[in-house]
C-alpha cells in the first residue's frame, strides 16, 4: 500500500512517499480503508522527535481518520465491510478500572494512533475494533476525519474537567485551530458567553460565525486585559489554553476569582514560572487534559450529527503532498482543519 513514513525525526523533507506492508489485523481487530486523514500539531512533535518518547521507526503519522471497514478480525462480531467509520483516536485495554469509568487516556496501556502506533497517512490502517464509531452522510470523509481529536480534547476539557455551567464566560485560545473551533462550539451549545483570540482579521470574521461572542486579535491587543474589560474587571470563568508558555501567565491573569485554567497543549513551548501566591489567592483551578474517553467522543459525535456543532475543515491535500500540508500548519496560516485526501 502507499503511505507516508519518516525513518528519522526531523523537518518535513523526512516525509517520504512510497511503498509499505499493508497491516496485518489480529482476531479483535479491523483494516480500514482511509478515505481521509487530519493532520494535528501531535504529528508535527512526533515528526520532528520529543525527547524520552521511543517512536518505532519507520513511522506512518495520524490520528484523526475517516474511512470504511476493510477487513474483519476472526472474532469481531456486528461489523460490516464497506461500513464508514471514524476512529478514536486513543486505544487503551477497555478493562482496567480507569477504562471502565471513562477515564481511558490513564490507561496504563494507552496509545494513540499515529503517535505510538502507525497511523492513517496511508491506504489502509489496522485499529481494535472497540475504536470503531460508526458515521452518517451528514459529512463528507474530509470533514469526519476533520473530528475525533478536537472534539474529544475539547469536550474533555470543557465538560468533563472544567464542568462548564451555562451562562459562563469562556476564553478560548486560537479560534482557527482544531481545539479552538471545537471548543468555541462545544461552549456555545452549554450555554457559555465566548470571548476567542485570533491572530489576523480574516480569522477574526470568521470565528465570529463559529458562534464566538467577543474576538481578541493578539497581535493587536493585550488578550488577558481585553477579557478582563470585556468582564467588567471580573474575569473569566474558565479558559481553554492549548498554547502554553507564551500566554499561560496571560491566560492565568484573566481568569476571574475560583476561576478554571484547563490546559492541553504546549506549542509556544512548556516552561513557565509563575507566582504560586497569585494562584491561592484567587483560588484558582488549573487542571491538566490528556485527550479523553470513547464515551466522551461518543457524545461529540451526537452533536456532530444533530448539526448543533460542525466539522471545520480549512484545505485538503493529496497524500503526496504531506509536506506541504505540515508546512500550512508549521506556518499557522489554516482555520480548522488541514485534511489529506487518501
Amino acid at each position: 500500500m502507499k503511505a507516508i513514513i519518516f525513518k528519522e525525526h526531523g523537518d518535513i523533507d523526512r516525509l517520504i512517499y512510497t511503498d509499505v506492508p499493508e497491516p496485518k489485523i489480529g482476531s479483535d481487530e479491523v483494516l480500514i480503508r482511509v478515505r481521509a486523514c487530519a493532520l494535528n500539531h501531535l504529528d508535527i512533535w512526533t515528526r520532528q522527535g520529543m525527547p524520552g518518547v521511543p517512536i518505532p521507526l519507520p513511522h506512518i503519522l495520524g490520528c484523526d481518520i475517516s474511512g470504511e471497514v476493510e477487513k474483519i478480525g476472526a472474532n469481531v462480531t456486528g461489523i460490516s465491510k464497506g461500513m464508514h467509520v471514524i476512529i478514536a483516536p486513543g486505544i487503551s485495554c477497555g478493562s482496567c478500572n480507569w477504562c471502565k469509568d471513562g477515564w481511558d487516556s490513564l490507561c496504563d496501556q494507552y496509545k494513540i494512533i499515529g503517535f505510538q502506533i502507525d497511523g492513517g497517512y496511508a491506504e489502509f490502517v489496522k485499529v481494535p475494533v472497540r475504536n470503531l464509531i460508526p458515521i452518517s452522510d451528514r459529512y463528507s470523509w474530509e470533514e469526519w476525519a476533520a473530528c475525533p481529536l478536537v472534539f474529544l480534547t475539547a469536550w474533555h476539557m470543557l465538560i468533563t474537567r472544567a464542568k462548564l455551567q451555562k451562562g459562563e464566560t469562556v476564553l478560548v485560545h486560537a479560534a482557527g485551530s482544531g481545539v479552538g473551533s471545537a471548543g468555541i462550539q462545544i461552549a456555545k451549545v452549554f450555554g457559555a458567553r465566548v470571548i476567542t483570540t485570533v491572530g489576523s482579521d480574516e480569522k477574526e470574521k470568521r470565528a465570529k460565525e463559529l458562534g464566538a461572542d467577543e474576538v481578541i486579535n493578539y497581535k493587536k491587543t493585550d488578550f488577558g486585559k481585553r477579557a478582563r474589560d470585556l468582564t467588567q474587571g471580573q474575569g473569566v470563568d474558565i479558559v481553554l489554553e492549548h498554547i502554553g508558555a507564551e500566554t499561560f501567565l496571560k491566560s492565568l491573569a484573566a481568569l476571574a476569582k475560583r476561576g478554571r485554567l484547563v490546559t492541553c497543549g504546549t506549542t509556544s513551548g512548556s516552561a513557565v514560572q509563575l507566582d504560586l501566591r497569585f494562584l491561592f489567592v484567587r483560588q484558582h483551578a488549573v487542571m491538566g487534559c490528556y485527550m479523553g474517553g470513547l464515551e466522551e467522543l461518543n457524545k461529540a459525535v451526537e452533536l456532530l450529527n444533530k448539526g448543533s456543532v460542525k466539522p471545520v475543515v480549512d484545505s485538503t491535500f493529496p497524500l503526496t503532498e504531506a509536506r506541504e500540508a505540515h508546512q500550512r500548519m508549521l506556518d499557522r496560516k489554516n482555520f480548522g482543519k488541514i485534511v489529506l485526501k487518501i
